[in-house]
């Protein structure tokens, strides 16, 4: 949707190809050569390459800060956040009383299959490419999400969706979230869009043209098919006591409990809770997968509520992966998944074969 405000004038940003000290700061160390070819290639061509060649999970608030101003990669930053509906808070509200400049915001409620009473399902790619061209995105563009009431949150669950519909540009999760750009004395800003001077508005519209990876998806079907005859483990990221049946499941009328054969990783023992909750590193990122019984190497279905939590699982996979051996999103996200419907679809489908355990 193209929205125009007379009140704000709209803000045309430099292309940052013609600021090539920038691009060298951002390609500096790495030898034209490697990239072969006759031509001598441009720095914006060589970081294109490389943003392709090596994927980046997580990015910090620095680099971001240092990104945004440079220009280079030309990045959006969307905020994720999302609530669970019992809590009563209003994430768009909040995105208006404060944000990362320049930001647009991602209602993964929004941006969805509203055709089922599900949550946050899966959109189609026609609803995808709509919705994320109104904010300005297009395949080359860089986006980096983040969540303001978590250090990763519902940010993992946005850059699953895009790389579900093949985004090419390059994509990330603000690690810390908005807390830690505050923490590190970034600039936040708070109003309704186009009310903020600098801020780009009315948004410049772009065309997008969505490459469905279908293999990044599960649905209930394919879920059964692997209860009867076991090919992927089945991660599940919800509490343990919510796995093992001892507490109930927040949204009414479900049956707490577990798939046969899945294992049990909340997400949070993938975070460290000594510092602010980030993604853990190296061994104890490593160590974390272990304890629970997964092997990174192998195929996997992440699993939780409803398909959030389970993309930070997603994620931790790809990022201890990626500390393995550096790689291109399709090499490290090879035979990894999310059951989009996860434990509400599952467990309100007993009578279409779903087992529980306890």
């Amino acid at each position: 949707m193209y929205i125009h405000n007379t009140r704000a004038k709209p803000i045309r940003r430099k292309d940052p190809r013609s600021e090539k000290g920038s691009l060298r700061a951002v390609c500096q160390g790495f030898d034209l050569a490697c990239f072969g070819g006759e031509r001598e290639e441009s720095w914006w061509e060589v970081a294109r390459k490389l943003q392709a060649m090596f994927v980046r999970p997580l990015v910090s608030p620095s680099w971001l800060q240092r990104s945004l101003r440079a220009g280079v990669p030309p990045i959006v930053v969307l905020d994720g956040t999302w609530h669970m509906p019992f809590l009563k808070r209003n994430a768009l509200a909040e995105f208006e009383a404060k944000r990362i400049k320049g930001a647009r915001f991602f209602d993964i409620d929004l941006v969805a299959d509203r055709s089922t009473t599900l949550p946050h399902m899966l959109p189609s790619p026609e609803v995808f490419a709509e919705h994320v061209g109104a904010m300005g995105i297009s395949n080359d563009t860089y986006v980096v999400i983040y969540d303001a009431a978590q250090s990763i949150g519902a940010a993992a669950r946005v850059l699953w969706t895009f790389r579900v519909f093949g985004h090419q540009g390059g994509v990330s999760v603000l690690e810390g979230g908005l807390c830690a750009w505050q923490r590190e004395g970034f600039e936040v800003v708070g109003g309704k869009l186009g009310s903020v001077e600098d801020e780009e508005f009315p948004i410049e519209p772009k065309k997008y043209i969505p490459r469905l990876n279908g293999h990044l998806v599960k649905s209930f079907d394919e879920i059964i098919s692997n209860l009867n005859s076991p090919s992927e483990l089945v991660v599940d990221a919800r509490p343990s006591s919510r796995f093992l049946g001892i507490d109930p499941e927040p949204r009414p009328g479900l049956s707490s409990g577990h798939m046969p054969g899945s294992v049990s990783l909340p997400h949070a023992k993938l975070l460290d809770v000594e510092n602010h909750g980030v993604m853990l590193r190296g061994k104890a990122l490593a160590d974390a997968f272990e304890n629970a019984g997964v092997k990174i190497s192998e195929r996997a279905v992440h699993s939780c509520g409803s398909g959030v939590n389970a993309s930070i699982t997603w994620l931790g996979t790809i990022l201890a992966r990626s500390e393995m051996k550096p790689g291109a999103w399709e090499e490290l996200e090879d035979g990894l998944s999310v059951y989009d419907g996860s434990w509400t679809e599952y467990a309100g489908r007993i009578v279409d074969g779903a087992k529980i355990e306890k």
